[in-house]
């Protein structure tokens, strides 16, 4: 099973993270609606603390989280960033009666043209036996990637004692053409789904709406203000409040 990290005592509700995150990104914002609620924050396959798989798709991504629902009573709510917003519709479709209401967080279930392998290149071109702290890593990381924000996020998941990246780089540059892919996929989820996108991003467009209603058909759509595709680390108090109303609702 993935690992997971735990805050409070309720209705589960899983988080699940983008490509090169982990359950230690969402920490602020899981604790905030472990308040009321039993928040389990995973960490995706060849992701932070989990077991390094082949192959890394959604298939297996969805079929992981129904593994860790079923440990949690069997149904849960469901928010998903990115990469893991595509693993919880899926896991939706394949899967509807383990899901109660769904998140997904700046994405659309289509495939994109960008690929992230320029971010994988970036780790790889970091000589770890020259990084002492943190800030050594980032000072070779600013050569290659001038936004400090997308360095701090990628340097979450180094680990700076044992010198090695907490990413199955290979694999993810391997199954990058999934990821950014979405399987073909059938039926529909009728329950509660709430699209929850930055004002600033263009990872969810107009264009979407039609594929996303069709396999969501209670859809509904909502933008932060001054957000991008980070929305959840950008604006993690208007991000929060927007989850806890339609969880809550």
């Amino acid at each position: 099973m993935l690992n997971v990290v735990e805050y409070g005592a309720g209705a589960p509700l899983v988080i699940v993270h983008g490509l090169f995150g982990s359950a230690r990104n969402w920490g602020v914002i899981a604790k905030r609606l472990g308040e009321t609620r039993q928040v389990i924050a995973v960490d995706m396959r060849n992701h932070g603390f989990s077991d390094w798989a082949a192959p890394h798709d959604y298939p297996a991504m969805a079929s992981d989280l129904a593994e860790v629902i079923d440990a949690y009573g069997g149904r849960a709510d469901v928010i998903g960033h990115s990469m893991g917003g595509k693993a919880a519709m899926l896991l939706a479709l394949t899967c509807p009666n383990v899901v109660n209401r769904l998140i997904v967080a700046d994405i659309a279930p289509v495939a994109y043209a960008h690929t992230q392998t320029g971010m994988i290149d970036a780790m790889r071109a970091v000589d770890l036996a020259r990084v002492e702290t943190r800030g050594d890593a980032d000072r070779q990381l600013a050569g290659i990637i001038e936004e400090a924000g997308v360095r701090a996020f990628l340097l979450q998941s180094l680990d700076v004692k044992a010198k090695r990246w907490r990413l199955n780089l290979d694999q993810l540059e391997a199954d990058m053409p999934d990821i950014i892919g979405f399987p073909e996929a059938s039926g529909a989820f009728e329950g509660p789904v709430f699209m929850l996108s930055g004002a600033a991003s263009d990872y969810v467009l107009p264009a979407h709406r039609d594929t996303i209603k069709g396999l969501f058909p209670a859809a509904r759509f909502a933008k932060i203000p001054g957000a991008g595709h980070w929305l959840h680390a950008e604006k993690p108090r208007e991000f929060e409040a927007a989850c806890r109303a339609f969880l809550d609702a």
